[in-house]
């Protein structure tokens, strides 16, 4: 891994929050982004961009056409090609301080764990009910911060799972698994707008400045922006 350069972080490591304390977490941190799509774009390039030493980046699916107004890490000549593999390739030119981990699979029950655990904390931007609960069963059993978020339409959601002294859990809050919707119909502001916010919230536990969203529920309507932390 590559050394700090100062220089490029210096616009926030001025503030008190972060610091070259802060910079230095970062740039041990090793996340993983599950899901490189409309929330996996905005949350690779901030975190890239902010400094954090190694991301893993796991989808299984190609650039689709109708992806581009919202899966912002992607150009029209690299529609067909695999999510991951290019998701990496930008990142590295955007910030070669970070290193870039491209797993072109689906996580499934048996390659979750060993590649989670190679992970200080997990980034759920996937977009079926199936790898979330299997993403909340594995880092719940082995107490790993879990960054959830999710879009549709003009709405988000976003919370912070397996932290604090009373752990709430994706389970806590969707016990079981409701049915998939039929209409993903979304503007690619939505999850923007969301998306940099979990990628803020791993930014804050790993420079250890808050609070988080743990044991919080924060949801955005962009058509009204009204806003609302709920407890959980």
């Amino acid at each position: 891994m590559s050394t700090i350069n100062p220089e490029r972080y210096t616009r926030q490591t001025g503030l008190p929050e972060i610091g070259p304390e802060g910079q230095c977490r970062l740039h041990a941190a090793h996340i993983l982004v599950v899901g490189a799509g409309g929330l996996g774009a905005p949350v690779c390039l901030y975190l890239t961009g902010a400094g954090v030493g190694h991301l893993g980046i796991v989808d299984d699916d190609t650039v689709g056409i109708s992806n581009l107004h919202r899966q912002v890490l992607y150009t029209e000549a690299e529609v067909g090609m695999p999510k991951a593999e290019q998701a990496a390739r930008r990142l590295h030119a955007l910030n070669s301080d970070t290193e870039v981990t491209a797993y072109t699979c689906r996580l499934t029950a048996d390659n979750a764990a060993d590649i989670i655990n190679a992970y200080d904390l997990v980034i759920d931007c996937c977009d079926n009910y199936e790898t979330r609960y299997l993403l909340s069963d594995i880092t719940a059993a082995t107490g790993k911060p879990y960054i959830y978020g999710a879009v549709r339409g003009f709405e988000g959601q976003v919370s912070v799972f397996n932290v604090g002294p009373s752990p709430v859990k994706y389970r806590d809050l969707y016990p079981s698994q409701p049915p998939s919707p039929t209409d993903k119909s979304i503007v690619g502001m939505t999850a923007g707008v969301v998306g940099c916010m979990m990628a803020h919230e791993a930014m804050k536990l790993i420079c250890g400045y808050g609070p988080t969203l743990a044991g919080r529920l924060w949801t955005i309507d962009l058509r009204t922006m009204q806003s609302l932390t709920l407890s959980l």
